[in-house]
């Protein structure tokens, strides 16, 4: 499983004299993403603390990463 696939890549922006005004970025990582988007439902219960809501919105991005490369 690629844990590193960007997830909002941009690609170099230049003006219509092509000078580079804004570098290339590969932005987060979609693992990353996954996660945030976890861990507001997760706060949201207000069961857990922040470590615990931090390892668990991990393993609940692993675990839709696991299965869109299924």
């Amino acid at each position: 499983m690629n844990k590193d696939i960007p997830a909002f890549p941009r690609p170099v922006s230049t003006d219509k004299d092509t000078d580079t005004f804004a570098p290339e970025q590969d932005g987060m990582t979609l693992r990353d993403y996954f996660a945030g988007q976890a861990m507001g439902a997760l706060i949201a219960q207000n069961t857990m603390g922040s470590d615990e809501v931090a390892m668990n919105a991990y393993s609940i991005a692993d675990e839709m990463l696991r299965e869109r490369n299924e």
